[in-house]
């Protein structure tokens, strides 16, 4: 049976790396019979978290900011997979998909205790270095993050070694990313 897939792709390039390794994923993921519902967070309006605690009261639109979120919420509350996509900033993932997902609190704020919805998640990531060192703070914060929101890790696909916008074209790891996809 096939699950639902949300995309947070965190990429300010349109036609970049990651877009490209979401891309190949996507194909692999539609193969398998799949839904993928991507979300190119770059050409959202998306604001920051306010910390005001208030969300929660409206289930069908939980924050109290309206923006581009409200396109993301009911995809994610319907989600079985949530993936995020991000290139590689400062040993992190970027300001785009950071802010995305701290809104995504105001879901668990319809919950007692802001318990966040269970779901499966995957990281996909480019990167211009590509040792273990170089990705060590992003895989401890990813796995972190899963430990704390209860959330089963289904794996990542680290581009490494991709700086120019399209280096990834070719490269091995686009059909690793198909395959994961395709795996699910």
């Amino acid at each position: 049976m096939g699950k639902n897939i949300v995309i947070l792709n965190g990429s300010p390039r349109s036609r970049g790396n990651t877009a490209m390794l979401c891309d190949a994923f996507t194909q692999g993921a539609q193969s398998a019979g799949h839904t993928v519902t991507r979300f190119d967070l770059q050409k959202m309006d998306i604001h920051g978290c306010l910390g005001c605690v208030k969300g929660g009261k409206d289930p069908a639109s939980p924050c109290v900011q309206k923006d581009g979120m409200t396109a993301i919420y009911p995809a994610y509350k319907a989600a079985d997979i949530v993936v995020l996509a991000s290139p590689l900033y400062y040993w992190g993932v970027s300001g785009q998909l950071k802010t995305a997902f701290d809104r995504l609190f105001a879901v668990a704020e319809c919950n007692p205790g802001y318990e966040n919805p269970k779901k499966d998640c995957a990281l996909i990531m480019a990167a211009e270095g590509n040792s273990a060192d170089n990705w060590k703070p992003v895989l401890d914060y990813y796995h972190a993050l899963l430990g704390f929101l209860g959330w089963k890790d289904l794996g990542q696909v680290l581009a490494g070694g991709v700086f120019e916008a399209g280096a990834v074209a070719g490269q091995p790891v686009l059909q690793e990313a198909f395959r994961f996809g395709a795996a699910l």
